[in-house]
């Protein structure tokens, strides 16, 4: 299980595979903030949500100098469908086997349907201009997240 991050940590470096098959890392976006976002599934209902979400925010984030990836254990192939049905227009990134999850909390032991399993805990976390935490947030809602988000950046119109 994976320990929480917390405001003012380092952020863990990635470097993972993009839908296009590219490679991002974390040092991609130093000097700009950015949300990592974690979710469960590409394709399910509220991970498509959460996505969508993100992608009609996308220019008001960039207009305050954010960036946004999204990250989930899919495969690259799964999550270029993922982006060419939803019209996704931020960088989706693979973690299949789950390292950069657990590094940064998203992965391990959570309540779904009253029970207690292992997966994806789905968690957005904030990563300042030097690579800090600036923010972090888990076990959130897919429905309504972004907009709560953009309040607590202080970005809501």
């Amino acid at each position: 299980m994976s320990e929480r991050l917390q405001p003012g940590d380092t952020a863990p470096a990635f470097r993972l595979t993009a839908a296009d098959g590219r490679t991002v890392a974390l040092q991609d976006y130093r000097g700009r903030s950015l949300v990592v976002y974690f979710y469960p599934a590409a394709m399910t209902p509220g991970c498509t949500k959460q996505a969508c979400d993100f992608r009609d925010n996308l220019a008001l984030l960039a207009e305050a100098g954010v960036d946004v990836v999204g990250i989930s254990p899919d495969k690259p192939e799964k999550l270029a469908r993922f982006v060419a049905r939803d019209a996704l227009t931020f960088p989706l990134l693979a973690d299949p086997e789950k390292t950069i999850l657990t590094a940064y909390g998203a992965f391990g032991e959570k309540t779904l349907y009253g029970k207690t399993v292992t997966g994806v805990i789905r968690s957005t976390i904030v990563v300042d201009p030097k690579g800090k935490v600036a923010h972090a947030f888990y076990n959130v809602k897919a429905t309504g997240h972004v907009a709560k988000l953009l309040r607590d950046l202080d970005l809501a119109g």
